[in-house]
């Protein structure tokens, strides 16, 4: 049956599902006319809650961006080839490939999404090239599985949110602890039982790449991580200039000023490992691994030929966001789960509800926005708890990621691979996944 399903998605995706930019589009055609029926809103309105949200992203957009060059140039360097080379020795089947991939990728974006995602994808390029028999995209999607855990992990902005004073909703629920959150017997529930599953299932699911044809040298460039990152002799007769360029010496300085201020950000804050400190450590690493701003710059140059995808589409999403929020269509929807819900169902439809807004508004801190004011209320209206509300809006959010574009661009990205490569595997581990996440949610 497993082999069926996933035949049948992948059958379905590769027809019907269209570009990752043009999914956005269709989104927001999608949300426009939602808006204007549901809302009523008049379409001058519409496009002005698109046009005013448009920009919203900017700045994440720019986070994003610089996890798949940072994440590009880091892994470009021979010392860090060297090291994932060596965790790849780990996989020598197509089904030790899989397995290692699924739980690396769960583990690191346990600690923190952005890192995880860039882990997860170079690890899988890596594997595949040691074991070139395993299906590269049930690979990648293997390695983007791991992401749906991130949420119920040590970067994730919901919990982080509610247990910061100051908090915007801290009149209505107070401070809630992590201890109540991400170490509640709810969320490390689901955490271990997805930890444990999520790499046997995938690994069920190369039994159904057996009927699709692929090749992986259509997808894996052999040249990747390769062309900038070698050792070379110092050429003759340099320029002042072409001397500065091949100095080891300003890599190192530059280098460790950044891991300074690293080691002050830790020393300071704990272990605040946000998406900021991931890029920050990512790029000095990087600058130093190259050893020289020259092979530096060669490496970047590459790189940011990644990011053109999230560069594009990211104001489009926030363009959705600005619709769903200024319209009052976000609010409508979880107002319509509130209404049919009581105090037992409660947690498993809000965290249906939130996956379902999740489509429109792909940012954690961005849906607790939306969702919060009108979920809280409810919660303490039916008796409901609202530690496990949160939480149910944050595994909302997680779910659908797996067939939501938005966040697997950096992964695509640095894969080279299309959505539609990776969307038939997702839509059967989203389905997995509503599992012990609703068992979790309903009886722990």
């Amino acid at each position: 049956m497993l082999r069926s399903m996933t035949l049948f998605f992948n059958r379905i995706v590769q027809r019907y599902l269209p570009d990752a930019f043009l999914f956005a589009i269709i989104l927001t055609l999608v949300v426009f006319v939602l808006g204007i029926g549901f809302t009523g809103s008049s379409p001058a309105e519409m496009v002005k809650y698109w046009g005013d949200g448009f920009w919203d992203l900017l700045a994440f957009a720019m986070q994003m961006s610089l996890i798949v060059v940072t994440g590009y140039i880091l892994a470009n360097s021979p010392m860090i080839k060297a090291f994932l080379t060596r965790i790849s020795k780990f996989a020598t089947t197509p089904g030790q490939a899989i397995l290692l991939v699924t739980f690396t990728s769960a583990v690191a974006c346990l600690i923190n999404y952005g890192f995880g995602l860039v882990v997860g994808a170079l690890l899988a390029i890596h594997v595949a090239k040691r074991v070139p028999s395993v299906d590269y995209r049930l690979l990648m999607a293997s390695a983007y599985s791991g992401f749906l855990l991130w949420h119920g992990g040590l970067s994730g902005s919901i919990p982080l949110t509610i247990a910061t004073e100051g908090h915007f909703m801290e009149d209505s629920m107070g401070i809630i602890p992590i201890t109540e959150t991400l170490f509640s017997g709810t969320n490390l529930f689901i955490v271990l039982i997805l930890l444990i599953t999520l790499p046997l299932l995938n690994r069920l699911l190369m039994n159904s790449t057996k009927d699709l044809a692929q090749n992986n040298s259509d997808f894996i460039n052999t040249e990747t991580y390769t062309q900038n990152s070698e050792s070379a002799d110092m050429p003759e007769n340099l320029t002042p200039a072409e001397r500065l360029e091949n100095s080891k010496l300003i890599s190192l300085v530059v280098g460790l000023l950044g891991l300074s201020f690293v080691v002050y950000h830790f020393a300071k804050n704990g272990l605040d490992l946000n998406i900021n400190i991931v890029n920050f450590i990512f790029l000095f690493l990087g600058i130093i691994f190259h050893q020289t701003p020259r092979r530096f710059l060669d490496s970047v140059s590459d790189a940011v030929k990644n990011a053109g995808g999230i560069i594009i589409q990211f104001p489009f999403y926030a363009g959705i966001m600005g619709m769903m929020v200024a319209s009052g269509l976000s609010e409508q929807m979880s107002l319509w789960f509130v209404s049919i819900s009581n105090d037992f169902t409660f947690p498993l439809l809000t965290f249906i509800s939130a996956g379902i807004v999740n489509f429109f508004v792909p940012s954690g801190g961005g849906q607790w926005a939306v969702q919060a004011p009108i979920m809280v209320p409810a919660a303490l209206e039916l008796g409901a708890d609202t530690a496990k509300t949160a939480m149910a809006v944050a595994w909302g959010d997680a779910w659908t990621n797996m067939i939501q574009p938005f966040w697997a661009l950096p992964l695509l990205a640095i894969a080279g691979l299309k959505v539609k490569d990776i969307m038939g595997f997702c839509l059967v581990i989203l389905l997995w996944s509503f599992i012990p996440i609703s068992i979790g949610l309903l009886f722990m």
